[in-house]
């Protein structure tokens, strides 16, 4: 009852995962991370806060995946993977790269980890099409971090290999050669400044020699990761191709393929032994569908069909919730057959007798995080001209609230966003930026333009500070305004926000985020 006892708290939800977890009742673990995000999407929402603002929110979702995963229910875990990729990032808590460093991960936000599990996903569950499709989409585009467009390209390959396209799966390993030969030069350059700095410090031979294995070390575990995965795509060619020889000398070196994939390859090159072995090791985890699955179906295929069956009904005995079209369980056809089971040969499922009395879930929140309305108002410029939001209908607007012509960093702010303003304009953005000051106090802002001409988009008086407390642009506590800048869309939604002690100001990224979430839907309140 430890979600009953506080049922505001998601934390309090998703802490009994951990025990479900461990007891490999992933059912009942997944219903208490669901019920976590529910509540997380219903704060949210209430009171206006980013996804990635709460701790664990991120976490408790990639966690779920993983479990939904273990229970064969691929489709819903592809479906959540996809709302992290879609949800809001910030410099500070949610991107893929790290900001600065773009050839760096970010942290561990729910773009990292969407994409994570939507790889893992996609590959467990054989989705092969859908990798490739994605791979044309925002799920999963390229990206400026090699390790990460490495698991991507692996994954393209794949793919591609699988489905018997060859030349195509070439072409992704040409890509895969080229970055690593990337990888290698920015290991010379990095060596190379190590270098060129130990000199102008005056470093005597050893400490240079330190200095430059420093600087080359992380490159090689980068370098090895980008080998595992061409080793991945020179296996599946090598099966492809019926190479025995070159198979059994890449499968070696694939580190990053799953025993269930490597099993399967095995198979294919006529293994059967092996492939029966890394089967078997893999479906030893217990409770989870795939993995034993994948070992019915290599039984079977290597002739035992007896020790099929009895693995067969192990896992008939956990499949109530999976997606029984996908091809790890369609392979199974004829065991069910040969056991006289329908096609859909599912178990119903059967909740356990000791988790107490459980809330419904749509009464925690709803199933996905949506944006927020976007309130009203009409404010005034320093010419006396009314504005509204209603003014920005069918087309998206950045708000920025500033605390006026006494707050440099406020003018600086506006200062920066000033000469993107025809970027964002490009974009189909319009720019509106909210003062403290009164209508007076507006035209003195106008004047601190250090271009010396006006500031290319409105300022209006929100000197009552109605506005700000309606966007909670304001400090109950301390009973000071703060600083926000917001991006309402043309429907009226709030799909990106910042609120702070301090302006945001990098415009570039908040040009390039606005552009990735207008060009897609936003998450719809959804109840299941």
């Amino acid at each position: 009852r430890c979600g009953q006892g506080s049922p505001g708290i998601a934390h309090m939800w998703h802490m009994p995962g951990h025990i479900y977890s461990k007891l490999k009742r992933y059912h009942d673990s997944a219903w208490q991370q669901e019920a976590s995000a529910r509540v997380d999407h219903a704060h949210m929402m209430r009171d206006r806060v980013l996804p990635d603002q709460i701790h664990n929110f991120a976490h408790n979702n990639e966690w779920l995946t993983r479990n939904l995963n273990h229970l064969g229910r691929a489709n819903d875990a592809v479906s959540l993977a996809r709302n992290m990729i879609e949800l809001p990032r910030h410099p500070k808590n949610n991107t893929l790269a790290k900001p600065g460093k773009p050839s760096e991960y970010g942290k561990r936000g729910s773009a990292r980890y969407g994409r994570m599990r939507l790889i893992d996903t996609l590959l467990r569950y054989e989705m092969w099409d859908e990798i490739i499709s994605s791979s044309l989409t925002v799920y999963l585009e390229p990206t400026t971090i090699p390790e990460e467009q490495a698991k991507r390209l692996a994954a393209v390959g794949t793919a591609h290999y699988a489905l018997g396209q060859a030349e195509k799966g070439a072409g992704v390993l040409a890509k895969l050669d080229e970055l690593k030969e990337r990888l290698e030069d920015m290991k010379l350059e990095a060596e190379t400044k190590a270098g060129e700095d130990a000199l102008a410090a005056e470093k005597n031979d050893k400490e240079t020699k330190k200095a430059k294995a420093d600087a080359t070390k992380p490159f090689e575990g980068r370098i090895k990761t980008v080998n595992q995965y061409r080793a991945e795509l020179l296996a599946c060619q090598a099966a492809l191709d019926d190479d025995a020889d070159e198979f059994k000398k890449q499968i070696a070196k694939a580190g990053k393929l799953s025993r269930e994939h490597k099993s399967q390859l095995y198979l294919k090159v006529g293994n059967k032994e092996e492939a029966e072995k890394l089967a078997s090791q893999s479906a030893r985890t217990g409770g989870q569908v795939q993995p034993l699955a994948n070992y019915v179906d290599i039984l079977w295929r290597s002739g035992k069909e007896k020790e099929a069956v009895e693995q067969f009904k192990k896992l008939r005995n956990i499949s109530a919730h999976i997606d029984i079209e996908r091809a790890v369980f369609q392979r199974l056809a004829p065991v069910a057959k040969k056991l006289d089971l329908p096609k859909d040969w599912r178990v119903k499922f059967q909740p356990a007798d000791d988790i107490g009395d459980r809330p419904s879930l749509d009464t925690l929140g709803p199933f996905r995080w949506s944006p927020s309305p976007a309130t009203q108002w009409e404010l005034t410029d320093g010419q006396g001209k009314q504005h509204t939001l209603a003014d920005y209908t069918g087309r998206p607007v950045i708000f920025i609230f500033y605390l006026g012509k006494g707050c440099a960093h406020c003018i600086e702010q506006l200062g920066t966003f000033a000469p993107k303003t025809d970027l964002f304009r490009q974009a189909g953005i319009d720019l509106i930026a909210i003062s403290t000051d009164d209508v007076d106090g507006l035209r003195e802002t106008v004047q601190q333009n250090k271009t010396g001409t006006p500031f290319p988009f409105p300022l209006v008086s929100d000197a009552s500070l109605k506005v700000f407390k309606q966007y909670r642009v304001y400090d109950d506590f301390e009973q000071q305004p703060l600083h926000g800048t917001f991006l309402i869309d043309r429907q009226g939604l709030v799909r990106w926000q910042d609120i702070s002690y301090e302006p945001f100001t990098e415009a570039e990224f908040l040009l390039r985020e606005s552009k990735r979430l207008l060009a897609q839907d936003p998450p719809q309140v959804t109840q299941r």
